[in-house]
């Protein structure tokens, strides 16, 4: 029996309950890759197997990030699972949920099952894939669904590419519905949306650049709920960013709709005044909001209201972001960058850790039927032990990620990942 003693640790369990706040001292045993026990810091563990000492240091469960993308198969010179897996293990993420929108679309088992040949070869994290909800993910005939999730897919989406024909949305949620399959759609009606690059409002007037309404993302939420009334299905929204799209998210979850939402940890610590001379890194799907909205959106995750907190990573290379910001390709990479970034939520008094690691570890694992994202006896020990106050300046070219397209480059950041471990397995350390 392999043996691990986190000692000394100040743990962060987000199902203790909204009274958890900020962890309690105690130790953790882990057993053959799971969590077997946990002391208070008063009960001493048995000093035998391998002693981590934590030195008073936070644990909590490991990140689980959906949304990520890989460049594989197709942009491999964007990121590949051996980068994205350094960059996750170094950021505390210990779960990727991979998005299928590659050259070529991830439509099919043979596509499927050759990514997760490659990410099991590469990656020292667990890699969870999704597959298209249409093929090709051009909203015309929904792919197979059920082969797919034979295949190992654990959700299905066409991600920034709405499917605009309704008949084929409703038809694709009824089959998912049947399968008891996990839809995630991106709300934004995509007429609206088209060409802009900015929220609607003076900041976009005054720089003169294509905009959107808030009420795109509202409208198009709206279309994806009625929907999923009609069908039962489960229905995920990858990213909710505007304030008046929130009662309608508020309302089918009083409805009793198998719906829940998340957004981008880049939406709750930036706004749209970080574009400021069109840089390109803060060019983002959807655009920065207003801080109005952004404020209302961490009360939201405070709440509840939105589940999940993910890092919506999306590596570009140099000569697609260096660009004028309308042509610019949208996106930013966020593995290592994610927690960091999110303890901004923390030091700003906003969020408690229990309430970042239920947004950022329980909430996703439920969602997905993963028996991780927690503390529990018998949970897999996928762990990341960090230190919340170190302070730094990020430098984009430390990355891991083979793109390297961070907003945050060059920001007074605070909160290192000192150690991860996946399965009981240390996949990153530093010195």
């Amino acid at each position: 029996m392999i043996r691990i003693v986190f000692a000394n640790a100040t743990l962060i369990d987000p199902e203790a309950g909204p009274d958890a706040g900020n962890g309690a001292r105690g130790h953790l045993i882990v057993s053959d890759g799971k969590i077997d026990a946990i002391l208070t810091s008063g009960e001493a563990p048995a000093s035998d197997g391998t002693v981590v000492d934590c030195k008073g240091k936070m644990l909590a469960p490991g990140l689980i990030d959906i949304g990520v993308k890989v460049g594989e198969p197709g942009e491999r010179h964007k990121e590949s699972y051996k980068s994205a897996g350094l960059a996750a293990a170094a950021g505390g993420v210990t779960t990727m949920v991979t998005r299928p929108d590659t050259e070529p679309v991830i439509d099919n088992p043979e596509t499927l099952e050759f990514v997760t040949r490659r990410a099991q070869a590469e990656t020292p994290v667990r890699v969870l894939p999704m597959a298209a909800l249409t093929k090709g993910r051009q909203g015309r005939e929904m792919t197979e669904i059920g082969f797919l999730m034979d295949a190992g897919a654990v959700a299905f989406t066409d991600c920034a590419r709405v499917v605009t024909d309704t008949k084929v949305f409703s038809r694709a949620l009824t089959y998912a519905r049947s399968l008891g399959a996990l839809v995630i759609g991106h709300p934004q009606d995509p007429a609206l949306s088209a060409g802009a690059v900015v929220t609607s409002g003076k900041f976009a007037s005054l720089r003169g650049l294509p905009a959107v309404s808030p009420m795109a993302e509202r409208m198009g939420l709206d279309r994806d709920i009625a929907v999923v009334e009609m069908t039962g299905a489960r229905y995920h929204a990858d990213q909710i960013t505007t304030a008046r799209a929130l009662p309608a998210l508020e309302r089918a979850k009083a409805n009793g709709f198998d719906v829940t939402a998340g957004i981008s940890v880049h939406h709750l610590t930036l706004n749209e005044f970080d574009i400021a001379d069109y840089r390109t890194f803060f060019k983002l799907t959807p655009p920065l909001r207003s801080e109005d909205d952004r404020v209302a959106m961490i009360e939201a995750v405070g709440s509840g209201l939105i589940d999940i907190v993910c890092s919506m990573h999306s590596p570009q290379d140099e000569e697609s972001k260096r660009l004028p910001f309308e042509e610019a390709a949208s996106g930013a990479v966020g593995l290592e960058t994610l927690l960091p970034a999110a303890l901004r939520l923390y030091h700003g008094g906003h969020l408690t850790l229990a309430q970042l690691f239920r947004a950022l570890s329980l909430k996703p694992a439920q969602r997905l039927g993963l028996p991780g994202g927690r503390l529990g006896k018998g949970a897999p020990a996928d762990l990341v032990l960090f230190d919340p106050n170190i302070p730094f300046v990020m430098d984009r070219y430390t990355l891991k990620s083979k793109s390297l397209n961070t907003p945050f480059d060059e920001q007074r950041m605070e909160g290192r990942v000192l150690g991860t471990w996946v399965g009981g397995k240390e996949v990153y350390r530093t010195s």
